[in-house]
This record gives structure tokens, C-alpha cells and sequence, in this order.
């Protein structure tokens, strides 16, 4: 299975989402805000990075821009999970997240998009050639 970094400022939604992963067989590790995150995600390579939106230090529009623009990550799957977006809002995906999820989101849906992501891998985020699965549609 794949290693997750979840970047959340809930502790209780971090638990969860940790927990609900874990059992899903992915190693999981957890940030506080989007600049831990950010260290994390370039000192440990995770497959795959969970972010929230709205978080202290760096949000996570910021957290994926910033992952985007680093060399060794750029191709690093993103989702972002938030309660604060609205069906159809391009900023998460603009900013270059592979998918987004609206909090609450049902734990099967959240596992099938960090399933999907992780047996993708690492791709391409910009140009022709294009990888990246980015035009799913925003869970309701």
C-alpha cells in the first residue's frame, strides 16, 4: 500500500482520517499545518498527500503549489479534503491537486480516490501530456 502524509489542523479529524487509512493498509503519517507538511513531504517522499484547505502556517492551496514547484515532488498525488469548497470550485485544482473531496466525505470515496491515486503514482501536473486525473468531479 501507499504512504500517506495527512496535512490537518483537526487533531480529531486527523485521528480519523489516520485510523480509517491505516486500516485500509496505508502507512500514514500526520502534519499539523501545511509548512510541517511541506518538511514532512521532502524530508520522508510520501506517495500520496492528503491535505485540508483551511489550516495555520500554509493552507493547503499553498501546500500544493509549494509541492508542484519542488523538483522531487512535483508529481506527488494531491487530494484535498475540505468543508470549506463549494461543488465546482477550480482553486484546488488550479493550484495543481488531483482531486477534491467536500468534508463530510464518506469513507469509501475517501479510500477509493487515495486507492486510485496511489496505483497511479507519481505523474505529470502541467502540458500536453498530461497524467494527472484532475478533472474528477468534486464529491457532493
Amino acid at each position: 500500500m501507499a504512504s500517506v502524509l495527512i496535512a490537518e489542523d483537526d487533531e480529531d479529524i486527523a485521528l480519523i482520517l489516520t485510523r480509517l487509512l491505516k486500516r485500509a493498509g496505508h502507512t500514514v503519517r500526520h502534519a499539523p499545518d501545511g509548512m510541517r507538511a511541506l518538511e514532512m513531504a521532502i524530508a520522508e517522499r510520501p506517495d500520496l498527500v492528503l491535505t485540508d484547505l483551511g489550516m495555520p502556517r500554509m493552507d493547503g492551496l499553498e501546500l500544493t503549489r509549494a509541492i508542484r514547484e519542488h523538483q522531487d515532488l512535483s508529481g506527488t498525488p494531491i487530494v484535498m479534503l475540505s468543508g470549506h469548497l463549494h461543488p465546482g470550485d477550480n482553486a484546488p485544482i488550479a493550484a495543481g491537486a488531483c482531486a477534491v473531496l467536500l468534508k463530510p466525505c464518506p469513507n469509501d470515496k475517501l479510500r477509493e480516490v487515495i486507492g486510485d491515486l496511489a496505483d497511479l503514482g507519481p505523474h505529470g501536473h502541467q502540458g500536453a501530456d498530461v497524467g494527472c486525473p484532475a478533472r474528477w468531479p468534486v464529491s457532493a
